[in-house]
């Protein structure tokens, strides 16, 4: 299929603040193919973990910790307070949850609760637990927005073992007189540096200011953020700090470049004939705005390309439709906010696009980190005007 130049329109929509980002740093050659994958010296059952988590871990074909979790997971079921920093894709989820399942195991007084910033994120956490638990008595319910309210009141006052979700949603469920998080002993916050960005904090300080008896806390990141440090100790006091990766740099896995789109330059026409080229299977395209986003996913099927748009005015739904089909292949390109920076564990993305510069280097790193996952390698591009 042929297409002529004025085909192609050049202007993405919705204002957004100039990023501060300099492109040079963008630029960095994959170091994964020459790193030697962590083999943990102990296997997952010299844990000593309860027979039935043993045999559910052991049935999602996990045989040794990640290094993140073989870090974590011993001070964590001795009760300890932690913040842990690691590469997304390393295991970060099952690093929190394999200790608080096993002290949920342990005793009935373990309850937990875990603060995520995205609806993905939470349903993800959720599955995980999910799958560890088959088997036993625990329950869990996953609270976000886009949901029934009155259902998730409900669900709520038949106090889960486990709670996951985001902070707006698990505010109204207390507002409601719905959820009690008084008696939660252990509480996690994944993704803490976005958690404690300036339209969390105030969130994540009234739930955690409920929890009168939380005995363990756990923050969990691919980056940390040093400004945050005054918030982070008062939420947790004298933390052991596990860090598997420096929480300030992009992943080694990925080979990233930049592309110089000039003034004569159609910019959506470059993008065109760069998906086109056979090695480019699953694509995460990231731009700016909601309304731009809509507009790169329309022009691309206007062109013949497969794709789909998640961002934060989809119904839950609907962003849960388009992972699935992106997921499976149907859709080539998922072009995305960065709601989809953070919790979606897609295998085999290929690459990952920024259509203009993210905003920060935390934006950026949570980005690429959808592809080059575990010890595989991956590719990300980012378009500079």
């Amino acid at each position: 299929m042929n297409y002529k130049k004025n085909k192609f329109r050049t202007k993405t929509s919705g204002r957004r603040p100039a990023s501060t980002l300099n492109p040079e740093l963008l630029v960095k050659k994959s170091t994964g193919v020459l790193v030697t994958p962590f083999e943990s010296e102990r296997s997952f059952d010299q844990l000593e973990l309860n027979s039935t988590l043993l045999k559910n871990i052991e049935g999602k074909g996990y045989k040794s910790p990640t290094e993140i979790q073989e870090k974590c997971i011993d001070p964590l079921m001795s009760g300890k307070d932690l913040i842990g920093i690691a590469a997304t894709g390393t295991g970060k989820t099952a690093a929190f949850l394999i200790p608080i399942v096993q002290q949920m195991l342990a005793s009935k007084d373990t309850t937990g609760l875990v603060v995520v910033p995205t609806r993905e994120l939470a349903q993800q956490v959720y599955s995980e637990f999910k799958s560890l638990t088959k088997g036993t008595a625990l329950s869990a319910a996953c609270f976000i927005g886009g949901t029934s309210v009155n259902k998730d009141s409900s669900l709520a006052r038949r106090n889960p073992s486990l709670i996951v979700g985001t902070p707006g949603r698990l505010n109204d469920l207390i507002d409601r007189k719905a959820l009690n998080t008084q008696a939660r002993s252990v509480l996690v916050l994944d993704e803490f540096d976005r958690m404690l960005d300036m339209g969390f904090i105030k969130d994540i300080r009234k739930i955690v200011s409920g929890m009168h008896g939380r005995r363990q806390t756990m923050l969990f990141s691919a980056t940390v953020d040093p400004s945050q440090e005054r918030v982070i100790n008062e939420i947790i006091g004298d933390p052991l700090r596990i860090s598997v990766s420096s929480g300030t740099k992009s992943s080694d896995n990925v080979d990233q470049s930049i592309i110089r789109v000039g003034r004569d330059e159609n910019k959506f026409e470059v993008l065109f004939n760069l998906v086109n080229a056979p090695a480019f299977e699953k694509v995460l395209l990231f731009a700016e705005t909601k309304r731009g986003v809509d507009k790169l996913s329309k022009q691309l099927m206007q062109s013949g390309i497969r794709s789909d748009v998640i961002h934060g005015n989809k119904s839950q739904n609907y962003r849960s439709r388009a992972i699935e089909l992106f997921k499976s292949g149907k859709t080539k390109i998922l072009v995305a906010t960065d709601v989809a920076a953070r919790g979606i564990d897609i295998k085999g993305v290929t690459h990952v696009i920024n259509y203009q510069l993210p905003q920060t280097m935390d934006s950026y790193i949570h980005r690429i980190g959808r592809t080059g996952r575990a010890e595989s390698t991956g590719t990300a591009y980012t378009f500079v005007n």
